[in-house]
C-alpha cells in the first residue's frame, strides 16, 4: 500500500531517526533529525545505530504516530523514499542494525498502541567513512522542508 506522509501524520506523533552517521547514506535519519529538532512541534529523537536503547524515551511521549526514518533497500533509485506500515516493516527490516525489526515494531505496538511507519531512503552508498551521496543529501533537504510545512514549523 502507498502511504504520504500527509497521510500518516496523525495525532501526538514522534520521529525517531536511526542509522549510523560514519557509513554514508545510513546517516540520514540522524541527519534528519538534527535538521527537524527545534525546528517542528513533535519530539525528535535521534536513535543512531541502537534504537532498542530509545524505546523507554519513545513510550514516554504517548504518540499516535511513530515515524522511524531511516536508509532502506527497497529496490528504487537511491534516494528515492517510501513509506511502510505495520506488517510491510517487519518483512523489510532495517537494512544495517542489528535489531530485529519485528521485535522493536511489537515491543512500541504493544506499549504505545501507536501507528507505527518506516520511512525508508533507497541509500546508494553504505560504505564507513563515506560521506553521505547526492541523491540522498538532496532527499534530505526535500523531506526536510516537507515535514517542516506538515509540522507547522
Amino acid at each position: 500500500m502507498k502511504h504520504s506522509l500527509e497521510s500518516v501524520l496523525k495525532g501526538k506523533i514522534v520521529i525517531v531517526g536511526v542509522g549510523n552517521v560514519l557509513r554514508g547514506d545510513d546517516a540520514f535519519g540522524p541527519a534528519l533529525i538534527e535538521r527537524l529538532s527545534g525546528q517542528v512541534n513533535v519530539p525528535c529523537i535521534d536513535a543512531g545505530s541502537s534504537p532498542e536503547n530509545y524505546t523507554g524515551k519513545i513510550i514516554r511521549e504517548k504518540p499516535d504516530t511513530i515515524l522511524i526514518v531511516d536508509a532502506l533497500h527497497h529496490g528504487g533509485e537511491p534516494g528515492a523514499y517510501m513509506i511502510l506500515a505495520g506488517e510491510e516493516i517487519v518483512k523489510s527490516g532495517f537494512t544495517t542494525h542489528d535489531l530485529s525489526p519485528k521485535l522493536f515494531i511489537e515491543y512500541l505496538e504493544s506499549e504505545t498502541r501507536a501507528q507505527i511507519y518506516l520511512l525508508g531512503v533507497e541509500p546508494e552508498t553504505l560504505s564507513l567513512g563515506e560521506e553521505m551521496s547526492g541523491a540522498v543529501r538532496q532527499t534530505l533537504f526535500d523531506l526536510e522542508n516537507k515535514l517542516k510545512e506538515l509540522l507547522h514549523a
